[in-house]
């Protein structure tokens, strides 16, 4: 394997994603989280447990390091606990994945179907969920939100390397993932896009 240097702190934007996306959150913490968000199968409520599960499982991925498959650990936000606890489970799968990137060597390597990552890899994919699905529940409830250009850039680079440039990054993450659409760019449809998260050197700042 060839370990690649990164000067982006991963570890920092991921716990930052997490704190600036529950806080918007909470403010929709007494609306009802039955809905379902648009274009979405899921409701508020299971959009949360997404989020758990996922960013919980790329520090999974990052632990156990399969080849071919993923883990059996699965998690889950306790089904009757009150949003804004909901909300504090997700700041806690984040510091878990944080920690993980921080502590996985350069030249570790796991699982994903979009394309075996390494630690700053998984990093930007908990970044991307978090961002996008809190744009899609912030539009549920009314907020006025879009996801922040210094996390979304970062992202975007990192997964994202064909995206179209000169636009706002967080408006860019949201065309890469389906949710507007660009000047020139449609809107991808829904279930149509991707991320490549396979191990690539670094693009260079303020790329």
């Amino acid at each position: 394997m060839t370990a690649l240097r990164t000067t982006t702190d991963w570890p920092r934007l991921v716990t930052e994603a997490a704190a600036t996306t529950t806080a918007l959150l909470e403010r929709a913490a007494g609306a009802d989280w039955t809905v379902r968000p648009q274009d979405s199968e899921w409701t508020a409520r299971d959009t949360l447990d997404h989020l758990a599960l996922g960013v919980l499982g790329y520090a999974g991925l990052l632990v156990a390091r399969p080849t071919d498959r993923y883990i059996t650990l699965f998690g889950s936000l306790d089904p009757a606990a009150p949003v804004p606890h909901r909300l504090e489970g997700l700041r806690i799968a984040a510091a878990l994945l944080a920690s993980t990137v921080r502590d996985a060597p350069a030249d570790v390597r796991a699982w994903h179907p979009w394309g075996h990552s390494d630690g700053p890899g998984f990093a930007a994919m908990g970044v991307v969920e978090l961002l996008v699905h809190t744009h899609d529940l912030a539009g549920t409830f009314g907020l006025r939100w879009s996801p922040p250009d210094a996390l979304a850039a970062p992202a975007v680079a990192r997964l994202f390397p064909d995206a179209p440039q000169g636009h706002a990054p967080g408006t860019t993450l949201l065309w890469c993932t389906g949710r507007v659409a660009l000047p020139g760019h449609p809107r991808r449809p829904a279930g149509a896009w991707s991320w490549d998260g396979r191990v690539r050197p670094e693009p260079p700042a303020g790329h």
